[in-house]
């Protein structure tokens, strides 16, 4: 599998605080069935003012430290962009990490705060299209307005948005509603990638395989695999594009011939 949303970089926000730490996280990610993760420290001006450049050194010395573990397994960098209006300043200034390509287009983790869907996100999507990034709205089901009604993120998905849930959701640890919230965007069609978004052992640990089985139960074993392995290898270069839609329904069917 490959995770495209995590916290392993140490030192940078409330992920891993330490090497040993991120070096325990990437390890049970290798354990988990994940070969591929894209370290996504958010990228929070005023918070964390992490960039695309500050980010850089830390990330190939973890990279580094990495490697002499020997797991099979292996990470890039990028970032989960708080929707701010410093962000956008950011993007002006190509100081986005942004987690590959999408049809062209690179794609940025674009965070929405967890209590609602603010007023202008319609517009700094379109600032960041004009400029050749391509949204992707990361854990959409654990926003409070999308939990009301999910039918409150389509505008943005209809508007080229990607969406990327977190497996811990699909599985229901966050809860019934963000469960919930999660089946209706996965029953539509409309979700690009499911991601561990973990941030330590404890208590935010990669749970990739466990919800990997939950999809392949529901949909298929070629949806789950859409959503683990193929879309995300998509983004990051590490496969060619799938002829299977990443509608789950639509690989569900094509799974079974139908």
């Amino acid at each position: 599998m490959i995770d495209l949303h995590c916290h392993y970089l140490p030192f940078v926000d409330d992920g891993a605080d330490s090497l040993e730490e991120a070096i325990a996280l990437a390890t049970a990610s290798a354990h988990d069935g994940i070969r591929h993760a894209v370290l996504t420290p958010h990228v929070f001006p005023g918070q964390w003012d992490n960039t695309r450049s500050s980010l850089a050194a830390g990330f190939e010395a973890f990279r580094a430290a990495l490697r002499t573990s020997n797991l099979p397994f292996d990470v890039s960098l990028g970032g989960e962009v708080r929707l701010l209006p410093e962000s956008l300043e950011l993007a002006e200034r190509d100081e986005l990490p942004t987690l590959g390509t999408w049809e062209g287009r690179r794609v940025v983790l674009l965070e929405l705060p967890d209590s609602h869907i603010p007023a202008g996100t319609h517009n700094a999507v379109a600032y960041l299209q004009a400029r050749g990034y391509q949204p992707m709205i990361a854990h959409p089901e654990r926003n409070k307005d999308v939990m009301r009604d999910p039918r409150r993120v389509l505008p943005l998905v209809k508007q080229g948005c990607l969406l990327q849930l977190t497996a811990a959701s699909v599985t229901g640890q966050f809860g019934s509603k963000a469960l919930k919230t999660s089946l209706v965007l996965l029953d539509g069609g409309h979700v690009t990638a499911v991601a561990s978004d973990a941030h330590n052992l404890a208590h935010r640990p990669p749970r990739m395989g466990m919800a990997r089985m939950a999809l392949a139960t529901r949909y298929g074993v070629d949806a789950a695999m859409q959503l683990t392995e193929f879309n995300p290898g998509r983004i990051i270069g590490m496969l060619p594009s799938d002829p299977v839609a990443s509608d789950p329904q639509a690989a569900s069917q094509a799974e079974q011939g139908g």
